[in-house]
């Protein structure tokens, strides 16, 4: 493929840079003295900044891949491929093997010069420098994207000491290999013969969905001709067929040729085309962002049902996850009754039930909580009333309750256990609630 430039290539590499930079800088980012993004699965605790989500937390989770799915169709129904082009981690990893390979064995040009020339010193040394970076690449790829999974502290102390358990590195080296192959080999086949997006994607496109298109009508009959010659005159049209657009192609398709499922809207040939257009002197834009509305001479639709939707249905799940996220809990209390009996009579004569408090505290400070029950007014709370439980820890509490029997109106009576946060915290007075059973024999 051969390298191109132009406004729509350095946008790519504005966006693919930022993306790439915030990936490999969020496992090293602190919060509070805690890793800021740490997805322990191990421990079931999904830590975010200043919130701890537990598996009960999940439906956010749930609700994060419906909108960043809705949103991709929404995309892809206004922009076409855009995704793919600019922000899909195949085609920016891609993109940054492909400037390590300009790096060491120059432009397209050169690098076939050099795979057809025979073996010796310079191309030993180009190649085993290509690969050694594209494997360092890789390597720190697969430690960063684990480092999401695993303290990177412990990882990175774990890899540099061999020292690190054989899950973790086993991981580590399958990322890195699935990088080094998709990235530094595969490259488009992936695109183009493995993505299930691109198979899919034209159920989202219609005749107003925003595609690089060649205007046909305008290029036709292409054929190279002087810079200075009237093409009219020639019964030409804007296109010299320089090929240009097909060269710079990273998925090697003539886009003058329509609409093709391989196109990932990229922008290569439209820069590389614009570069043509304006040496020969000609208006801009033969090949270009349109639709196939606009191609035809006839008004590009931009809202229409189809995008309406998507959007309506993204907007609608964006602001379920976010008054769920705004109205997480930093507590959680449930209640687990004594499995072995259901009450028990003391040698004075009181019934006694058995419970297990479990507290989560869902923040990242120690916090204090005060407990009670809601309950007849006659029951005694046997064991402690006030709690510390570390941050992001999960702290379980043994009580009991017990009562005259003949306080008691049934023989089973609903109870509600309360915890209250306590301290000079933002989360003061906040209270979580579980509803519960009293069991006796009656009266």
């Amino acid at each position: 493929m051969r390298a191109q430039q132009g406004r729509w290539q350095r946008l790519r590499k504005q966006l693919g840079w930022f993306f790439m930079a915030l990936f490999l800088v969020g496992p090293w980012l602190s919060w509070q003295g805690r890793q800021a993004i740490l997805l322990d699965v191990v421990q079931q605790r999904f830590h975010v900044f200043g919130t701890t989500l537990w598996p009960q937390d999940l439906t956010l989770l749930a609700l994060l891949f419906a909108v960043a799915a809705f949103a991709l169709f929404f995309m892809t129904a206004f922009l076409g491929r855009v995704w793919c082009g600019y922000l899909c981690p195949q085609t920016v990893w891609t993109f940054l093997f492909i400037w390590f390979e300009e790096k060491f064995e120059g432009s397209a040009n050169k690098r076939r010069q050099l795979d057809k020339s025979p073996w010796g010193f310079n191309k030993l040394w180009r190649k085993t420098g290509k690969h050694l970076a594209w494997l360092l690449v890789s390597l720190y790829t697969g430690f960063t994207f684990i480092a999401y999974f695993v303290p990177v502290t412990e990882l990175g102390l774990g890899m540099l000491s061999f020292s690190a358990g054989f899950w973790p590195v086993f991981w580590v080296l399958f990322f890195a290999l699935c990088t080094y192959l998709n990235a530094g080999w595969m490259r488009t086949v992936m695109c183009t013969h493995m993505c299930p997006y691109s198979r899919f994607q034209s159920a989202m496109f219609d005749q107003n969905t925003f595609i690089v298109g060649y205007d046909a009508q305008r290029g036709e009959s292409r054929g190279p001709r002087p810079r200075k010659a009237d093409p009219k005159a020639q019964g030409l049209g804007d296109c010299i067929d320089c090929n240009l657009c097909v060269q710079v192609c990273p998925t090697g398709i003539d886009i003058r040729d329509g609409l093709q499922y391989e196109c990932i809207n990229c922008g290569a040939c439209i820069d590389a085309c614009d570069q043509t257009m304006g040496n020969m002197g000609y208006e801009k834009g033969l090949i270009s962002y349109t639709s196939e509305q606009a191609l035809q001479h006839r008004q590009t639709r931009t809202a229409r049902p189809k995008l309406i939707g998507y959007g309506a249905v993204m907007v609608v799940m964006l602001v379920a996850l976010v008054y769920m996220a705004a109205n997480i809990m930093p507590v959680g209390l449930d209640v687990l009754r004594d499995r072995n009996q259901l009450y028990r009579e003391t040698g004075e004569g009181l019934v006694e039930n058995t419970y297990t408090l479990k507290l989560s505290n869902k923040t990242q400070t120690e916090q204090s909580y005060l407990l009670r029950v809601q309950g007849p007014d006659e029951l005694t709370w046997i064991g402690a009333t006030e709690i510390t439980v570390p941050a992001g820890e999960v702290q379980h509490l043994p009580i009991s309750l017990s009562v005259d029997p003949y306080e008691l109106d049934s023989p089973v009576m609903e109870l509600t256990f309360v915890a209250t946060v306590r301290g000079a915290t933002r989360e003061d007075g906040i209270q979580v609630s579980s509803r519960s059973k009293f069991f006796s024999s009656g009266r």
